[in-house]
């Protein structure tokens, strides 16, 4: 499988081919294209994010290396996920 485009590098641990991904979860939002990146930490970002919890050392210096080469953060899946209907 080819991708038109390259994969962010930033540090030791560049992240190798993009791979789509479906979100299965009731707080989905239905029919959306979500493009931001994530990666496999993704789901301890919103965690983190969603229960005000410390962010990871691991994550902060994986942002701060995303960063020090102009990329962005890798995402935390509220972008894929309407979480209001959750109560919260």
């Amino acid at each position: 499988m080819w991708d038109h485009v390259a994969a962010p590098g930033a540090d030791l641990l560049e992240p190798g081919t993009r791979i789509p991904a479906l979100i299965i979860s009731p707080f989905a939002k239905h029919g959306c294209v979500d493009h931001t990146q994530y990666d496999t930490a993704s789901i301890l970002r919103l965690i983190s994010r969603r229960y005000a919890l410390p962010p990871l050392p691991g994550l902060v210096l994986r942002d701060v290396a995303l960063l020090a080469h102009r990329r962005p953060p890798m995402g935390d899946l509220t972008n894929a996920l309407d979480l209001r209907r959750s109560g919260r």
